[in-house]
């Protein structure tokens, strides 16, 4: 089985789901479906439908979470060090079009979120990073074209 990096934060943030989703999510839809029943003729039945296509969802969403899951592979940021960018850093960058520093920590794909500063192993921006040093200018091609940034930090822990 294939292994993926993931914070401890991140992999916490998928349990919590994952319980939600079992433990509240789950419940809620069997008496949504069990009332939709009670109504009587479910070929017509509209609050049946959706309640069922609620359950699939979720369903799907719960072997998803426990498939990542079992999967991850905890790496903790604050036992890193170095000079140099990898999984885990804290990066501040400053946008050299746009003079706006901005803050990201590489972080796994299943527990990236860019709205919270959580860039992907995976995406372009962590790929041209790594390896990098404090000082180093990346480039990173975007949809109104490339875009450099200055790595003007790097840090491990919280």
């Amino acid at each position: 089985m294939q292994k993926f990096p993931m914070t401890a934060q991140g992999l916490q943030r998928l349990e919590e789901e994952l319980r939600r989703l079992k433990d509240k999510e789950r419940p809620e839809i069997i008496r949504a479906i069990a009332e939709a029943r009670s109504h009587g003729d479910l070929s017509e039945n509209a609050e049946y439908d959706a309640a069922r296509d609620r359950q699939s969802f979720t369903e799907g969403r719960i072997l998803e979470l426990e498939q990542i899951i079992s999967s991850a592979q905890v790496i903790d940021p604050s036992t890193l060090s170095g000079n140099t960018v990898k999984f885990g850093a804290k990066i501040l960058l400053v946008d050299e079009e746009t003079d706006k520093e901005i803050t990201y920590q590489i972080v796994g794909v299943h527990e990236a979120d860019i709205k919270l500063g959580l860039l992907s192993i995976s995406s372009p921006l962590a790929k041209a990073l790594i390896g990098k040093e404090k000082g180093s200018t990346v480039s990173v091609p975007a949809p109104g074209g490339d875009r450099s940034y200055e790595i003007l930090d790097i840090t491990y822990g919280a």
